[in-house]
């Protein structure tokens, strides 16, 4: 556990090789810090200390009330200092992609690179449909939190009750939105289990988190992706209808000198199976 500089708890876990070159996985929406990532024995092989942490209100980390995007990097910034950290990489994924990037611009003398796999981009990205081929239920999300907290806190906290009892409905409810590729992914039997793992604890104490990340995707950002000078390397599975491939393409055309790869036949969850390639990249 660390303690943030307003006192917040943060939990956090690091797994691999202690020596290695770190590298941050940001975890996606809703998500925690022992969601899915290859296995030590393959972190070893690559050379990365892999540090992830749950982001205010999943698992132990403390809530913070109205953060935006923008708050992951002093949180981030917190637990590199404690681990004794200088520079590192960071990777995130689904709705860690934003918080991966507001590392990325607001701590250019401690990030050496970002990766983001099926990233969102700003809710006020110009010329950007932001909603254009996105999946029902998350369009419905999405916009019950642009009319505030209260539209959507009663109905998220409903839905985390019964995720926390029964992981498993999660990945049920979504799939009758999920294309072929997605369902063939998700039915991997361990990955099913991280999944589950990742679920249950990012509601330990309750649905703030999922909550407030959804506030802070359709609010501004607190930073502006041009900003970002490090090496970027952006994924995205070409039939993602839950983070439209567009958000990567608009992401891709504004961060200087990004890198854009676009898997055709692939959509949300391949990006489990691009993790290690995204990792070694990251590492450098």
């Amino acid at each position: 556990m660390v303690k943030a500089a307003d006192g917040r708890a943060l939990a956090v876990e690091t797994v691999g090789d202690p020596r290695g070159r770190p590298v941050f996985l940001l975890h996606g929406t809703p998500g925690s810090r022992v969601g899915p990532h290859p296995r030590t024995s393959v972190l070893y092989r690559l050379g990365i200390r892999l540090v992830s942490f749950d982001r205010p209100g999943y698992g132990d980390s403390a809530r913070l009330p109205g953060r935006r995007v923008s708050a992951a990097a002093a949180d981030v910034r917190t637990i590199a200092d404690e681990l004794g950290i200088d520079r590192f990489a960071v990777l995130g994924r689904s709705g860690g992609g934003p918080h991966a990037l507001a590392c990325a611009a607001l701590l250019p003398d401690r990030v050496t690179r970002v990766a983001l796999l099926v990233s969102l981009a700003p809710r006020n990205a110009a010329g950007l449909d932001w909603y254009g081929g996105m999946t029902p239920s998350n369009v419905r999300a999405y916009r019950e939190a642009e009319r505030g907290h209260d539209q959507i806190a009663a109905s998220m906290r409903f839905r985390s009750e019964q995720i926390k009892a029964d992981p498993v409905r999660l990945l049920k409810g979504l799939r009758p939105e999920l294309p072929p590729t997605d369902r063939e992914v998700v039915a991997d039997t361990g990955l099913r289990r991280m999944l589950q793992s990742n679920y249950r604890e990012a509601f330990r104490h309750g649905a703030d988190g999922w909550i407030d990340d959804v506030l802070a995707f359709t609010a501004d950002w607190g930073f502006k992706v041009q900003d970002i000078a490090v090496p970027s390397w952006l994924w995205h599975g070409a039939d993602d209808q839950f983070s439209p491939v567009e958000h990567s393409r608009w992401l891709a055309d504004r961060i200087p000198g990004a890198a854009l790869y676009l898997e055709p036949g692939a959509a949300h969850f391949g990006a489990f199976r691009v993790m290690t390639t995204a990792l070694s990249w990251a590492a450098g």
